[in-house]
């Protein structure tokens, strides 16, 4: 008799989210995975069960071969290094790779700090004192480096391009980012990603049962 093994990768999810960059990450993989969907507006993440996986309260969560990871950032980095036949990383040794984690860092230690403090309209403190110095500056250092195209490090598609494209993606949706054209057509080439609407997809389904 055969048996179908299950999933080595499990996601804790909620659609939309924070979690969805992560679902985006997981199509471009192309591996098998398991969502488990949290409903938000029910507090499902507030549950013991959950709060066992991460005491946060917070989506995303992954689970790997005994391994549990949270953060966006630390979720997408560590699912490309396992997964290296997807290409989605540098690998150690190859001159992207010291770029690759410049920006990665970069956006979870600079740009969303700095566009969740904008978005809240709370007045930032001295620049000395800011992990990203000051919001404009860091708004024009990333379109600058998104405008190289056709993504972030050039050529090469990165889950760089997940990670820091959904936090353009969402900011820009929402009126935090300025519609520069430095942004607007990097959106739309991650548009054009089939995983992007796969992920996209099977978001609105969650969201359309949830509802």
């Amino acid at each position: 008799m055969t048996t179908t093994a299950s999933p080595r990768l499990k996601l804790h999810h909620a659609a939309p989210s924070r979690s969805s960059t992560v679902l985006w990450m997981l199509e471009e993989l192309g591996e098998p995975y398991e969502l488990h969907v949290l409903d938000l507006k029910k507090g499902e993440q507030r549950q013991p069960a959950y709060l066992a996986i991460n005491p946060m309260g917070k989506v995303p969560a992954l689970e790997h071969d005994g391994a549990l990871i949270t953060e966006v950032g630390a979720i997408c980095t560590y699912l490309a290094d396992a997964y290296p036949k997807a290409g989605l990383a540098p690998a150690i040794g190859d001159p992207l790779r010291g770029p690759y984690l410049r920006w990665m860092f970069f956006q979870g230690n600079c740009l969303e700090p700095a566009l969740i403090d904008r978005a809240l309209k709370r007045e930032p403190g001295t620049p000395s004192m800011m992990p990203y110095g000051d919001v404009d500056t860091t708004v024009e250092t990333v379109a600058r480096a998104v405008a190289r195209g056709p993504w972030a490090l050039g050529d090469r598609f990165t889950a760089l391009d997940v990670y820091l494209g959904s936090a353009i993606r969402w900011t820009l949706h929402f009126g935090i980012l300025p519609e520069r054209p430095e942004f607007t057509s990097y959106v739309a080439r991650l548009g054009e990603r089939p995983a992007l609407q796969r992920a996209t997809a099977k978001d609105k389904e969650i969201q359309d049962r949830q509802s």
